[in-house]
């Protein structure tokens, strides 16, 4: 893997209020974090953009959300709050193509071809937003342990683990051709 010297790493709704389990419910990959943070390091000593996204709960999801921007649980963990970035976006839905200011434009305007996705939750806006960047041309890199899920019920009752809907959004992102996925030691390395 070679990473463009002006690479844009993309650090998706790494907020407090994720650490609400009794909220959110189990979650996989403890090391989430970590990783995140490691990247986020290497990032800055390579002077290469970041791009931090924030979702803020508008009123269909509740008041109640911990991500609901009164809610405190809506702040950056620290250690992203600390990154610097080059461009900070706002969302309400989980495509961060669809936040203010508009990421697409700004990665056209500094010619940015290539994506590395890190953040929460991996099967929900990690994902939507690497569909999106597939679909519109940039070559994505879903870094898989640099994120983590809850798990997931269906309207129906069936559930699913935020483990098995991890290793599904691997697959279905690397098999469909969207991005390549890849781990952490990879990036750094």
């Amino acid at each position: 893997m070679k990473i463009s010297a002006d690479a844009a790493l993309i650090v998706i709704d790494v907020q407090q209020g994720f650490d609400a389990s009794d909220y959110w419910g189990p979650r996989n990959n403890p090391a989430a974090d970590d990783n995140i943070a490691l990247i986020l390091e290497a990032w800055k000593a390579a002077d290469r953009p970041i791009v931090i996204v924030h979702h803020d709960s508008d009123e269909s999801e509740g008041s109640n959300s911990p991500l609901a921007p009164s809610n405190p649980g809506n702040a950056l963990k620290p250690y992203v709050a600390a990154a610097n970035p080059s461009l900070v976006i706002a969302k309400s839905v989980n495509s961060a193509f669809y936040g203010t200011p508009d990421l697409h434009a700004w990665l056209q305007e500094r010619k940015i071809g290539q994506l590395f996705i890190v953040g929460i939750q991996t099967n929900m806006c990690c994902e939507t937003t690497a569909r999106m960047a597939g679909n519109l041309g940039y070559d994505v890199f879903f870094v898989a342990d640099a994120m983590h899920t809850f798990d997931l019920k269906s309207d129906k009752g069936d559930t699913m683990t935020a483990a098995e809907l991890a290793r599904t959004t691997s697959i279905n992102l690397s098999g469909g051709g969207f991005a390549t996925v890849v781990d952490t030691h990879e990036v750094v390395a």
